[in-house]
């Protein structure tokens, strides 16, 4: 027996019905022209051109040098792999919540596209003064913690093909100098983690180490962050060793349920 039809809402919401069309055709069919959008859902282009201007704003879709439009970092990373942006983050919350618990600073879980990272999963401190979630946040990758670490793991032909100077061509002040860039990833390399002191914020300094699959690729960044005025770098040992114990955790839990 098929499934039954669906039948609409009562009241139709016809710009969020709009909204959602078009990032389903952004996911499945890939660039489209604001012309090609306004065609196949019989609007005008200004009402197209404004949709899609939403949908940039909320991460779901990206304008491109050539003034297309593709699948943006949450499209991205729901099509690349639904379920294992879920899986990494159920296996990860109760070991955050118990090191946020040790070391009474918040943390968060952060997985890369391209060349932004998305925090998918954020646990609060109980301290006054703290940094707050930053769950479900988009950030340009080289300017966070968890973006240092992951592309650290690239090649310098990856990073290259990461920011084409084409890509940035009508914004380059957004494109990262790719040779002080790979300078910071070395030591990163190196080291182990990444320190953040307010790279991405001011009077916050970030700390975090990757977690990684069985087979040693780089998930996601774990990370802590506090206010600039407690960190004390002798602490910085402890950290590490806090975060890479909680990582090892999560990569344990993630290899059993492979």
């Amino acid at each position: 027996m098929g499934k039954p039809l669906k039948n609409p809402p009562t009241y139709m919401i016809n710009s969020v019905d709009h909204a959602l069309r078009i990032a389903a055709m952004l996911q499945l069919e890939g660039e489209l022209t604001v012309s090609e959008v306004a065609d196949r859902l019989g609007v005008a282009r200004s009402t197209a051109h404004r949709l899609l201007a939403m949908l940039v704003y909320r991460d779901f879709a990206v304008q491109d040098e050539r003034r297309l439009y593709r699948a943006g970092p949450v499209l991205e990373l729901a099509a690349h792999s639904p379920s294992a942006a879920s899986r990494l983050r159920a296996a990860a919350l109760p070991h955050m919540h118990r090191m946020v618990g040790v070391l009474d600073e918040s943390a968060n879980l952060t997985v890369r596209t391209g060349d932004t990272v998305r925090f998918i999963a954020s646990v609060e401190c109980f301290q006054s003064l703290r940094v707050g979630s930053r769950e479900g946040m988009v950030f340009p990758a080289h300017h966070t913690t968890a973006g240092l670490l992951l592309l650290a793991e690239l090649s310098g032909e990856e990073l290259e093909a990461v920011y084409p100077a084409e890509r940035y061509a009508d914004r380059p002040a957004e494109r990262p100098d790719l040779d002080r860039l790979r300078t910071e990833l070395a030591r990163v390399r190196r080291n182990g983690f990444a320190l953040n002191q307010g790279r991405s914020e001011r009077g916050v300094v970030a700390l975090g180490v990757p977690v990684r699959a069985p087979d040693g690729t780089a998930l996601a960044g774990l990370s802590v962050s506090m206010p600039s005025a407690r960190y004390d770098r002798h602490r910085l040992p402890s950290l590490v060793d806090a975060l890479s114990r909680t990582a090892g955790a999560v990569e344990a839990d993630l290899a059993r349920s492979a």
